[in-house]
């Protein structure tokens, strides 16, 4: 399979004005975040799709390709998806975050082994919950599987509920998995996804994902042992090295 990775980057974000510009040991960050997915085998060509000129102008400095998107779009599957449409010739695409700048390519590179069934049209990484501050964090998205580790619910409360047993007591019940917000989508199946309607459950969690579940799509996962670090406030930067 031809697969692109697509990392989305737009500098009008709201907790993190600039974010993808920041400098971090010496690098900006949509530089660090690119070189990182450049690293991974399986993809065979890596585009930042960003709206802002700036971030083009980085990407350039640095020898990397971009395209100009439009600064319409409410995610960044859907930056992807017009990605797809501008380009020919791949098969599936990789949404990679922006704001991880050391993503580890073996995440990239676990995330597209799902393709090598062919019945795949979308997937996911899911990563196991060791930890209560984990568990019970309403802003780390949980995910329920089913026997083929196909994603069955995402939601930011703690499921599944443990009925009778202490909630300190709940991950000795259960083997609870967050999200690790990584996403593969078959290039024909992006373009399905993103025509779809919001559906009721995406509303009430603020979880694209929940959309493709709502409307019959089944979302393969992989579990990941290694831990992502995300940069969504100018906070965050404290949690690596800079």
């Amino acid at each position: 399979m031809k697969i692109v990775g697509i990392i989305p980057a737009r500098y009008a974000s709201t907790r993190f004005h600039g974010k993808p510009l920041v400098q971090i040991d010496g690098k900006s960050m949509i530089q660090r975040v690119y070189e990182q997915a450049k690293k991974a085998q399986g993809l065979t060509e890596v585009i930042v799709a960003t709206d802002d000129d700036r971030i083009a102008d980085e990407v350039k400095s640095f020898g990397g390709n971009f395209i100009i998107t439009s600064d319409r779009h409410l995610s960044g599957t859907d930056r992807c998806a017009e990605v797809i449409t501008a380009i020919s010739g791949f098969d599936a695409v990789v949404n990679i975050q922006g704001d991880e700048p050391y993503i580890d390519p073996q995440q990239i590179e676990l995330l597209i082994s799902c393709f090598h069934n062919k019945d795949v049209k979308l997937a996911t990484l899911i990563k196991k919950i060791t930890t209560e501050e984990d568990l019970f964090n309403v802003n780390i998205p949980k995910v329920v599987i089913n026997a083929n580790q196909q994603a069955i619910y995402f939601s930011r409360q703690t499921i599944p509920y443990i009925r009778g047993t202490e909630q300190g007591q709940w991950m000795d019940k259960h083997q609870f998995y967050k999200h690790i917000g990584i996403y593969g989508y078959t290039s024909s199946a992006l373009l399905e996804i993103t025509k779809l309607a919001p559906s009721s459950l995406e509303t009430a969690e603020s979880l694209e994902q929940l959309r493709w579940i709502e409307n019959g799509y089944s979302i393969q996962t992989k579990i990941t042992d290694i831990e992502t670090i995300s940069i969504d406030t100018p906070e965050d930067l404290n949690k690596i090295n800079v």
